[in-house]
């Protein structure tokens, strides 16, 4: 098939096009020579158009759109978020079906139902809560509708929702672990007792792939590993892939939320652009249990993970000569 994919130069999108190159005929969104040239090492026909410019003509004969790019940056202002998340997947959304696309797949996260609170077994039925202060959480939750409300008889839409993305060429969580081990900012909170869910990059590419032709159109699905660990285990067996070995330091997740709240307001009132050494979304999502079902991606798409969390961590451990 010929497969069309948005943020084909970054982690999630980059791990898909690789998986998918060997089978399928692919085109990436190139906003730049330099993000064409990338593509083209990447096995990616580039095509240049941008989230905000795309139009049915840079989707000829496109059979599948996948939908990874996104703003994910940990500090923007309200309009960096909505314009790409929010305007970029309803351009997308346009042009794929002025071109005749007949399905689009598009990347989702758990953090559309975060409001700041422990989400406990959610699921696909789980509601969208009727607010959230996080711009982040906001803007994918309202580019997901967009989506799913765009399912037609002539074009399938689905929403793949990963949670704790991680593994080979991770451009963020272990890196900002990195950073604050090394810095000797870490810091567990609440001992690391809080229950998360994660999603292997190549479970997350197997739960797409899977979506290519199976799944119901309108739907969501969410992805991951399988069981949830604590966090201690998770952060302790990824920092050890590098070699790293945090020590005991802790922080009540409520100190951790209020220290965020401070340091983002003082921010905006002095129109800092660098990021903060932390934020509301990270220092919320990060200080709250977050565990998730996957009985429906086992039913419709026949979703197993295929890398285990302890699997996961031997290799990219191996890989990285620890």
């Amino acid at each position: 098939m010929r497969i069309f994919i948005t943020g084909a130069s970054g982690f999630i999108g980059g791990a898909i096009a690789t998986s998918l190159k060997s089978s399928h005929t692919l085109f990436g969104m190139a906003r730049s020579e330099k993000s064409a040239d990338k593509l083209k090492k990447r096995g990616v026909q580039p095509v240049l158009c941008s989230l905000s410019d795309i139009q049915a003509q840079h989707l000829v004969d496109i059979d599948i759109v996948i939908h990874a790019a996104a703003f994910v940056e940990p500090w923007g202002s309200r309009k960096q978020f909505w314009d790409a998340n929010v305007i970029g997947t309803q351009n997308v959304l346009k042009a794929a079906q002025a071109a005749g696309v007949n399905r689009f797949i598009h990347i989702g996260t758990e953090a559309v139902l975060f409001d700041g609170q422990d989400m406990i077994d959610i699921d696909e039925n789980t509601p969208y809560p009727a607010h959230t202060p996080f711009l982040y959480s906001e803007t994918k939750r309202e580019a997901e509708k967009l989506v799913l409300a765009g399912n037609s008889a002539s074009m399938t839409t689905i929403s793949i929702r990963p949670r704790l993305v991680w593994g080979p060429n991770d451009t963020s969580i272990l890196p900002n672990l990195l950073e604050l081990v090394d810095k000797g900012a870490f810091r567990w909170i609440e001992k690391g007792q809080l229950l998360t869910s994660s999603t292997h990059i190549a479970n997350l590419v197997d739960g797409v792939t899977r979506a290519l032709d199976q799944g119901r159109g309108g739907q969501a699905y969410f992805i991951t590993d399988g069981p949830a660990q604590t966090m201690q285990k998770f952060l302790t067996l990824l920092l050890a892939t590098e070699g790293r070995h945090p020590d005991n330091k802790n922080a009540p997740g409520w100190l951790v939320r209020t220290a965020a709240w401070g340091i983002e307001a003082i921010w905006k009132i002095f129109g800092i652009r660098k990021k903060p050494p932390i934020t509301r979304f990270a220092a919320s999502i990060m200080s709250r249990h977050c565990t998730i079902r996957i009985d429906k991606a086992k039913s419709e798409l026949a979703y197993t993970p295929v890398v285990s969390v302890e699997k996961g961590m031997a290799e990219l451990k191996a890989a990285n000569g620890h």
